[in-house]
């Protein structure tokens, strides 16, 4: 399996923080929540002078299924390869 360092360059391993809350119906509270926790790593990102926070993808599913559980994190994955 990757390490965390090299997971943040791999295509597809990362998501922003507005990505993550529109992807998984996750929300602002909830990433912030879990980075004060402990539970996910951040990098901080800017945009045209707008701040965002990179987060890992795999943290992310973890903390989806703390939240909303399995079947959740299942049917969003499903939902997402048919789109």
């Amino acid at each position: 399996m990757y390490s965390d360092e090299r997971r943040w360059s791999e295509k597809g391993e990362t998501l922003s923080d507005v990505s993550a809350q529109k992807e998984f119906g996750i929300s602002r509270d909830d990433i912030i929540t879990a980075i004060r926790a402990d539970k996910l790593q951040y990098r901080e990102g800017n945009m045209h002078g707008y701040p965002w926070l990179r987060l890992l993808r795999h943290e992310v599913e973890i903390l989806v299924i703390e939240i909303c559980g399995k079947k959740y994190l299942d049917e969003i994955k499903i939902r997402n390869e048919l789109a």
